[in-house]
This record gives C-alpha cells, sequence and structure tokens, in this order.
C-alpha cells in the first residue's frame, strides 16, 4: 500500500507566548516541525507528505521550502477534521493516509509501523493511544463490548463517566483513504468548539461497522506534544535520556 503522510501544523500556538509558529520552535538545536518531517519521509517519499499551514503560513512554508513537501493552506482554521480535508484535497494519490502532528517530536519509527501495520491487516483505521494515570484533558477512547474502539470523545464535550476513562487518543491516526474521504465529507461542527474534529471521523467509521483497531504505546512520552515552553523543556529532557541510553 502506498502512504500518503499529513503533517497538521496550522495551530496558533498562543500558550508558547510567541510570535514564532508553535512547529517552528526549537528543542536541542532542532526545528520542532523537522523531527516530525524526518519521520515522515521514513514512511513515504516528500512528495507523498503534505503540511498544512495556517497560522503565520508563509514563515511555516519558507521553512520547509527545500524539502520537496506539498503546501495545503487552512484558512481559516476549523478544527483537525478540516486541516485534514484540505490536505486530501490537494494530495497524491496514496491508499493509507498517516496523519501526524508537527508539535509531537518524540515519536519512534516503529510505533509508526505498528500503527499502518493493523491498516495492512484489515482495520479501516487504527489510533496511536496511551493509558494515563492522569489522563487530564486528552480525548478520551471508548471501545465496544468486543474491544475494539467505538469513539473518540474530546474531553471539553465528555460527561463525567467518559472522563473517569484512563485510555487517550495520542493524535496520531492511519485511515484507508476511500473512507476517510466519505468521512471528511460528511463532518458537522457539532460540538462545544463549532469545529470539524478529525476524531469525527472514527465514530463515522465505526457507526458503519468499519473496524478501528487502537496501538497502544508502551512509552507514553512518545505522544508528548509542544504546547507550553516547559512541554519544549520535557522534549529536550528525553531526547537527551535517549542519547544516553
Amino acid at each position: 500500500m502506498s502512504c500518503l503522510v499529513v503533517v497538521l501544523a496550522a495551530g496558533k500556538g498562543t500558550r508558547m507566548k510567541s510570535d514564532l509558529p508553535k512547529v517552528l520552535h526549537e528543542v536541542s538545536g532542532r526545528v520542532l516541525l523537522d523531527f516530525v518531517l524526518d519521520l515522515g519521509e521514513r514512511v513515504a517519499r516528500a512528495d507523498h507528505i503534505v503540511v498544512v499551514v495556517g497560522h503565520r503560513a508563509g514563515r511555516v512554508e519558507e521553512h520547509v521550502r527545500d524539502r520537496g513537501v506539498l503546501i495545503a493552506l487552512q484558512e481559516p482554521q476549523l478544527g483537525t477534521g478540516d486541516a485534514l480535508r484540505v490536505a486530501v484535497e490537494i494530495a497524491p494519490e496514496g491508499d493509507v493516509v498517516l496523519v501526524l502532528s508537527g508539535d509531537v517530536p518524540l515519536l519512534r519509527k516503529k510505533t509508526l509501523d505498528q500503527l499502518l501495520d493493523s491498516v495492512a491487516k484489515g482495520a479501516e483505521a487504527a489510533l496511536l493511544t496511551a493509558v494515563l494515570t492522569d489522563p487530564g484533558a486528552y480525548g478520551r477512547v471508548l471501545r465496544g463490548p468486543d474491544g475494539s474502539v467505538s469513539a473518540v470523545v474530546e474531553a471539553r464535550d465528555a460527561d463525567a463517566n467518559i472522563l473517569a476513562l484512563n485510555e487517550v487518543n495520542a493524535g496520531v491516526y492511519a485511515f484507508r483513504r476511500a473512507s476517510l474521504e466519505q468521512a471528511l465529507a460528511s463532518l458537522k461542527p457539532d460540538n462545544a468548539q463549532g469545529e470539524y474534529y478529525l476524531t469525527d471521523v472514527v465514530r463515522w467509521l465505526t457507526r458503519r461497522g468499519l473496524p478501528v483497531a487502537a496501538t497502544i504505546l508502551e512509552d507514553p512520552e512518545e505522544m508528548q506534544g509542544v504546547n507550553t515552553r516547559e512541554d519544549l523543556r520535557r522534549v529536550e529532557q528525553v531526547l537527551e535520556q535517549r542519547l544516553e541510553n
């Protein structure tokens, strides 16, 4: 199966308190986005990588200009589901769409291989999850009686019973493209934020009886995103530990 990689990099990153787009901040001397693009290039050719830009789009586009990747402009920013729709619309062929976030630099190649393997073995989609003692603001993963994924509910839209769950969505996905395109066309902003959620694609698939798998991270630190300067410091610590080991 051919793979298309979509890197979501349109967010403002307001908690960084900086004019610099969040994905262009540096950690251990390298730009966050470069960690993700390097990983993407180990899965797909550069011309099968789409970077979705939005806030300060010109700065991000300038940074990736020499990498040969495609650029999709999300304007206005209407959520992750809308961002993926914009990317898929301009993208070349790809049987499987792998979705990464430009501010999550610690993922390993073997983790993505496990995710893609789930789709190769028959799942319509697969998502990366983690079991956390303190799930905080992460979206919660709901499973059916057979253990398969039935939905992902964002924390801000969840009731107390759902918030009590400790398996969370890591925000990394693999989709079969044909059904993904159908799902994206059906998304509606029926949520507290008035946005098009990428997680609603999962619900769309499961409601039609299409199997959605989950790969549980052995090392939850791989899903560490960067939203604050404290997060940057944490990522730097993990990278230093990896070098020591």
